[in-house]
């Protein structure tokens, strides 16, 4: 006998919780065995072998498990494969829930799973090779510091506010460092001031440090290549391009552009029912660190004059083939165009700087792809999107 089996895991770094369920169809789904293990994948292993034993060693069975993308990062997947079963990672933006569920256990969650496993109600978390999950960890470590480092400056903003000094120019310029540096404050204060402003400096050094190995990996053969291609479009530079990379792996596993976008949950959602048709604002289901980062460099595109293109972004092209080149150029025009064109229309800003990062990332998927034949055409629709 044939036998499916479904094996649903809620994972903590203290216990996992698992469930057992073999889909039926026309009846109610079967549930086996419904346990709590120590966070072992060997404990998954055993748990496993004594159902084919309750259920019979004569049986052949398709046993899949799946835990949703969370603390244990790829590690048990790893072990899984490695010790031969069929795992997944869910992304939890994706999966289906339950409507009217005020209850929330592991056992739940568990099953939760095992049901999204049966009827295919969720999408997989791509898994990066080796290479790319180490350097993504490293640049990950680079964002959570220039985050602290943010708090750090609001921190320090708000202690000067609090004492009755206000720095009027730009601020966190040399200029601004010195003025801080020699406000007169009571000797306590001055302390305190004085311990921030250290902090921001080694804060400001180490994430010089890592910017400089971040330039280190990117020149390396196996990223160099694609780094230097996307660097061609405004608002992406090193950081970005080679976390677009490594985050996604394979840029071909998404038909077309939109699907690429949908990805990274900056598509629109919508809210229809019978006649009435609500559209919302983008889903966010997806990739948040890099919506995050093209959210970003939307914004470094919504500055400045149409077609107009600084010497830093002159250098960054330099050396890359003229259709990467032709491209890039007519992705920079077309973006910086639409979104003062929505400005114009009476658009906010937060929801035009998400249009303009829709579309980017559409870009980036026909750059990666190869799609870029239509940057030498006379069209004005976005390339990326009406490839596939």
């Amino acid at each position: 006998m044939y036998r499916i089996l479904k094996i649903g895991m809620d994972v903590h770094s203290t216990n996992y919780t698992l469930c057992a369920m073999e889909p039926t169809i026309g009846a109610e789904d079967r549930i086996y065995g419904e346990v709590q293990v120590a966070p072992d994948y060997k404990a998954v292993i055993c748990f496993i072998e004594s159902l084919k034993l309750k259920l019979g060693l004569s049986n052949r069975y398709s046993i899949e498990c799946g835990y949703e993308a969370g603390c244990l990062g790829y590690t048990l997947y790893h072990q899984l494969t490695g010790a031969g079963l069929k795992c997944v990672i869910l992304a939890p933006t994706t999966m289906l829930t339950q409507q009217g569920q005020r209850v929330k256990t592991d056992r739940r969650d568990a099953r939760l799973i095992a049901q999204c496993l049966c009827y295919g109600g969720y999408h997989p978390v791509y898994i990066p090779t080796g290479e790319d999950a180490a350097v993504k960890e490293y640049l990950r470590m680079r964002d959570a510091h220039k985050l602290a480092l943010k708090k750090l400056k609001q921190q320090i903003n708000a202690f000067v506010l609090r004492h009755g000094h206000l720095y009027t120019g730009t601020k966190w310029t040399i200029r601004h460092i010195t003025w801080l540096k020699k406000l007169e404050l009571d000797p306590i204060y001055r302390e305190t001031l004085d311990e921030y402003l250290a902090s921001y400096e080694e804060q400001e050094a180490k994430i010089e440090r890592y910017d400089k190995r971040i330039e280190e990996i990117a020149a390396e053969a196996h990223y160099q290549e694609n780094v230097k291609k996307l660097c061609c479009f405004l608002g992406i530079r090193t950081h970005t391009a080679l976390s677009l990379i490594v985050e996604t792996g394979d840029f071909k596993r998404f038909a077309k552009g939109n699907t690429y976008a949908a990805y990274l949950g900056l598509v629109p959602g919508e809210h229809s029912s019978s006649t009435s048709v609500n559209r919302l604002g983008i889903s966010k289901a997806g990739n948040t660190h890099l919506r995050c980062l093209l959210i970003e460099a939307a914004k470094g595109i919504c500055k400045g004059a149409i077609g107009h293109k600084s010497k830093e972004l002159r250098s960054r092209q330099s050396g890359q083939p003229a259709e990467v080149i032709a491209y890039a150029d007519k992705a920079n025009t077309r973006l910086r165009s639409k979104y003062y064109k929505m400005i114009r229309h009476g658009k906010k800003k937060n929801v035009a700087v998400a249009a303009i990062a829709r579309e980017l990332a559409c870009f980036v998927w026909g750059m990666m792809t190869g799609s870029i034949s239509i940057a030498s055409g006379t069209g004005t629709s976005s390339p990326a999107v009406s490839q596939g």
